[in-house]
């Protein structure tokens, strides 16, 4: 919702620091200066027609009731003040309006005081509305109190009422903002984690043999170059994402010259497509990669296929990392229609703190995250006869 939008209290960048927007003010003022002007102000002229002085008197409070609305969003109990004091004398001028048309802008006053304010403060300007009551049954009897309450206590229900509705929304936006920021976190976590345990590896080795061997030295940095090239495109994709809707001014995505920013995104985008490149930077590490893959289909869920291509990739930096003496590692996928099962295995060494309930680490926590919101299951931990294995299984088909 845009700051122009917004309701009182409602959650937006200059309301958040409790100054209303300025469309809100004009529309909250307008539509309750037509209220005020059409219903007391039409019932203070009709009755007081041929008065004289106590009409002109009487519609110059009107008026400033209408003129006090204005800031009912800033201060809506010094608002509420007004318009109680200024409707209790159109009323002592004219009983025949109803002290509840008398009190019309008091009553919009406690509405918005309702919604905006805390609930002490707005029960307290409610009981001090009801205590009025007594003066209308002065001149109307019971009914007349029973019609002043009621029209009261909806004004003060209805500001409660929006007021629970706004701080729903508050927490809804809160709660997306805060799942955001998780799944930012997973995706730069897995592009940087594995791409920089490449590197490290690679760069280690290129040192080992660059005398002794410079060409595979080199190959030791062409590897490094790939996998910092992959993890840049895969971090533009990213932040492509929070780029403003309008892009380029020229309406031509950066880096697609062709105009063809769907193209140029299928083509980087991460997937299962790419498992041969996620293998590849492993073997160039120096750890063999038996890569198994079959009946996986085609077209799958774009949420499904990144998943399963982040589990994978996670998988893997974590045998990079942490599986002492591993030069080995069996990558099987396989797809019955319905699920795709992935299971990816070491032969290295366990270390004591890599077991099946560990998993405070940002990697297996965010493997778990993305199985749980797909509906799917993952387990993690040492193998029988040595070696850590990740087995997950996702639905082919999800809705988001």
């Amino acid at each position: 919702m845009s700051r122009d939008t917004a309701w009182p209290g409602e959650v937006s960048e200059g309301e958040a620091r409790g100054v209303p927007s300025a469309r809100t003010v004009r529309a909250l003022w307008g539509g309750s200066a037509v209220l005020v002007l059409g219903v007391l102000g039409t019932s203070v002229i009709a009755v007081g027609a041929g008065t004289g002085g106590r009409l002109a008197v009487a519609l110059v409070l009107v008026v400033v009731q209408v003129c006090a609305l204005r800031w009912v969003l800033r201060h809506p109990l010094a608002v509420l003040g007004t318009g109680v004091v200024t409707g209790v004398a159109v009323w002592a001028l004219f009983p025949a309006v109803t002290l509840t048309g008398a009190l019309l802008a008091a009553q919009v006053a406690l509405c918005v005081l309702s919604a905006a304010r805390p609930r002490r403060v707005s029960v307290t300007a409610l009981a001090g509305m009801c205590a009025l009551a007594p003066l209308a049954f002065v001149v109307g009897g019971p009914g007349v109190v029973s019609a002043f309450l009621l029209a009261v206590l909806l004004a003060w229900t209805a500001g409660q009422w929006r007021g629970a509705q706004r701080a729903r929304a508050a927490a809804e936006t809160r709660r997306a903002v805060a799942e955001e920021r998780a799944r930012i976190a997973r995706e730069v976590h897995d592009v940087v984690a594995h791409t920089l345990s490449v590197m490290v590896i690679q760069a280690g080795a290129a040192d080992d043999v660059f005398t002794a061997r410079p060409e595979q030295a080199r190959q030791s940095l062409r590897a490094i170059e790939s996998a910092g090239r992959s993890a840049l495109d895969e971090l533009r994709l990213l932040l492509r994402a929070f780029r403003p809707e309008d892009g380029d001014r020229d309406g031509d995505p950066e880096g697609d010259p062709d105009g063809d920013p769907g193209g140029e995104e299928r083509t980087l985008r991460p997937g299962l497509a790419r498992l041969d490149e996620l293998a590849e930077a492993v073997r160039a590490a120096g750890v063999t990669v038996c890569l198994d893959r079959s009946g996986v289909p085609d077209g799958l869920p774009a949420a499904v296929d990144l998943a399963a291509y982040r589990i994978v990739q996670e998988s893997l930096t974590n045998t990079l990392r942490h599986a002492g003496g591993a030069d080995e590692v069996r990558l099987t996928v396989t797809a019955d229609g319905e699920r795709i099962r992935i299971t990816v295995a070491d032969n290295g060494r366990t270390p004591p703190g890599r077991s099946a309930g560990a998993g405070a680490g940002r990697g297996l926590v965010g493997m778990r995250e993305r199985v749980r919101m797909l509906g799917g299951s993952l387990r993690a931990g040492p193998a029988p006869g040595g070696g850590f294995v990740v087995e997950a299984e996702l639905p082919t088909e999800y809705a988001s």
